[in-house]
Formats: structure tokens, C-alpha cells, sequence
């Protein structure tokens, strides 16, 4: 089974922080992805930019808008796929992700969401 994983964090705590401190923990990520990397479970990993636009059919058209669908405390900031025998299995996977494993991740809300996924295909 496969599972999207999405990584969430709190905007304003993350803006109100320099850039120095952000970028001393995020290298406080990267031993932690190497240990989700060698799991072997991970078959897509991807950083999420922040700038958002978002489709939607009105009388019949295609809308495009800027911004997002629902207006949320915290945004996306990572998104991976990982392949797991069941939802435990997934959990204890994911929790090898930076966004759980940095302690300064608790305070600027970092979280992830985990959901099945009903159909994958890969095109090549």
C-alpha cells in the first residue's frame, strides 16, 4: 500500500524567525532524512513551494485563482510518498521525517498528515 505523507508548518512562527536560525535547522534535517531515505520506503520526496494557485470549474469554466481552496493556520511544506504493508507501518516509517524528529519543529508547529492512496501510476 502506498501513502501520501504531508508535512505542515505554522507560516507566521516560521516567518518570525532570521534566516540564519532557519537555516540551522534545517540542516538539523538532514541526518534525519537520510535515516527515512534508507528505510527504503520512500518513493517520492518533494520540498513544496509556497506559492500557490488553484482551479476551479464555475458556470461551466475552468477558474484560476491565487491562493489556496481553504484558508488554513498552517501550509504544506513537504510531501512524500512512501510504501508500507498497513497504516502502522507507515506511521513508524514517517516518524524517521524531520518534521517529527527536530525539536524546534514542536514549536513552529511542524506535523505530518498521512493518507492512504487509492490508485498510483507513475507515468514514465
Amino acid at each position: 500500500m502506498k501513502y501520501l505523507c504531508l508535512g505542515y508548518f505554522n507560516k507566521e512562527k516560521m516567518e518570525a524567525l532570521p534566516k540564519e536560525e532557519i537555516d540551522a535547522i534545517m540542516l538539523e534535517c538532514q541526518p534525519h532524512l537520510e535515516e527515512l531515505y534508507k528505510s527504503g520506503h520512500v518513493l517520492v520526496d518533494a520540498g513544496v513551494a509556497q506559492e500557490v494557485k488553484s482551479l476551479q470549474r464555475v458556470g461551466g469554466k475552468i477558474q484560476v485563482g491565487d491562493g489556496h481552496l481553504t484558508q488554513l493556520d498552517k501550509l504544506i511544506g513537504s510531501a512524500f510518498i512512501l510504501e508500507a504493508q498497513n497504516i502502522e507501518e507507515a506511521i513508524q516509517v514517517a516518524s524517521l521525517h524531520p518534521t517529527v524528529q527536530v525539536s524546534r519543529g514542536e514549536q513552529l508547529g511542524w506535523e505530518i498528515e498521512i493518507r492512504p492512496i487509492d490508485s498510483f501510476d507513475m507515468k514514465d
